[in-house]
C-alpha cells in the first residue's frame, strides 16, 4: 500500500492509539485495520511501527533524528514527542501537522523532546 497524497486527520479512537492513527493517516487504511496490523489497541513501540511501515510498504529512513524547528522536517515524517503526559506519535506532511490528540496544527504539539523518520515513500 503506498503513501497517501494527501492525509485525512484521523483522532486516536482511544488515549493509547495515536501510533494507530498515525499509521493509518499515512495509509489511508481504516484505524480499526491498523489495529490488527499492529496486533494492538494500545501503545506502539518503535519497533510496532517500523514493522507495520514494513508491511504497509511504506519506505521510510531507520536513523531517528533530533529536530527542534519544523524548518528542519522533511516533507513527510513521523514525529515522536516527549508530551507533559508520554512519549506520544504524530505526523508531519507537507508543512502541516497532523496530530492523533491535537488535532491539525501549524507547528509541533506540545512537546519537550523531539525526533523525527523520515518517510520516503
Amino acid at each position: 500500500m503506498p503513501l497517501v497524497e494527501r492525509v485525512e486527520h484521523i483522532y486516536e479512537p482511544n488515549p493509547l492509539a495515536c501510533g494507530q492513527a498515525v499509521l493509518a493517516m499515512l495509509s489511508g487504511m481504516d484505524v480499526k485495520d491498523i489495529f490488527e496490523l499492529v496486533k494492538t489497541e494500545k501503545e506502539t513501540t518503535l519497533k510496532d511501527m517500523k514493522n507495520a511501515l514494513k508491511a504497509l510498504e511504506i519506505e521510510f529512513k531507520e536513523n531517528r533524528v533530533e529536530v527542534s524547528k519544523k524548518s528542519e522536517l522533511p516533507r513527510v515524517a513521523m514525529l515522536s514527542l516527549e508530551t507533559p503526559k508520554c512519549w506520544h506519535w504524530s505526523l508531519f506532511f507537507d508543512g502541516t501537522f497532523y496530530d492523533p490528540e491535537y488535532g491539525v496544527l501549524d507547528d509541533f504539539p506540545p512537546s519537550n523532546r523531539r525526533y523525527f523518520w523520515e518517510i520516503v515513500g
